[in-house]
């Protein structure tokens, strides 16, 4: 078994390969019908590709495609007629082949492109809220109703700093901040129950409103003064 070299070094004038855009098994079929690597001065593009294809030794026997390609140019049997017809007729198989790799190399970018996306984490949205906790009278005990608006704790909750606020009569009403998640604000306690929700989703005003006015011995009423996204 020889190969054609005459026939090898024009096919390889404009291709890098035997068949298609990556090495295949029909370039080891053909390197091996060569046997050794040829005269560069007289087959420089044979030469090229020969180096080119021995690169890639050890994985020759997992190489895609098949060996039918490379039978054009060794010997000449039916196999290879047949090969060298189809090369005369099939004048726009290198642009299907081109197109087919490129769209291949196209849907493998974006599908890692995706994994990528899905794999980072969801940026953190929260809210800075001021809140007006006012008392029953000026005979409330404010430190004890701050301690208790404290005692409240929950995931993506996060209470800042408080002052007391005059608001007439000798009552102080005690303005507090606190950090929250701003997706679900105004959610009510039902629709929020029933919702899966992350990190910074966890807080609701409606809820925290609800909890702070549970404390009914100190808590007259509150209200939202402010509220800014960080």
């Amino acid at each position: 078994m020889s190969a054609d070299l005459a026939k090898l070094e024009q096919h390889l004038a404009t291709r890098s390969y035997v068949e298609g855009y990556t090495p295949s098994q029909a370039d080891v079929f053909v390197l091996n019908a060569l046997g050794a690597a040829p005269d560069a001065s007289k087959s420089p593009n044979v030469a090229r590709w020969y180096t080119h294809i021995q690169s890639y030794a050890a994985e020759h026997s997992t190489l895609p495609g098949s060996s039918t390609a490379g039978e054009a140019f060794v010997g000449t049997g039916a196999a290879a007629s047949a090969a060298t017809e189809e090369d005369d007729v099939d004048l726009f198989g290198s642009d299907e082949e081109e197109d087919a790799e490129a769209e291949r190399i196209k849907a493998e970018r974006v599908a890692a492109y995706n994994a990528k996306k899905a794999g980072k984490a969801k940026p953190v949205a929260k809210s800075i809220v001021t809140m007006d906790v006012k008392p029953w009278d000026d005979e409330t005990n404010m430190e004890e109703l701050e301690k208790a608006v404290r005692s409240i704790e929950q995931d993506g909750l996060l209470w800042g700093a408080s002052k007391l606020v005059p608001i007439g009569y000798g009552i102080k009403k005690l303005q507090i901040t606190v950090v929250v998640g701003t997706a679900y604000l105004s959610l009510t306690v039902e629709r929020l129950s029933n919702v899966a929700l992350s990190e910074d989703e966890k807080v609701s005003m409606d809820d925290l409103q609800e909890k702070i006015a549970e404390f009914d011995d100190w808590v007259q009423s509150t209200d939202i003064a402010a509220m800014q996204k960080l």
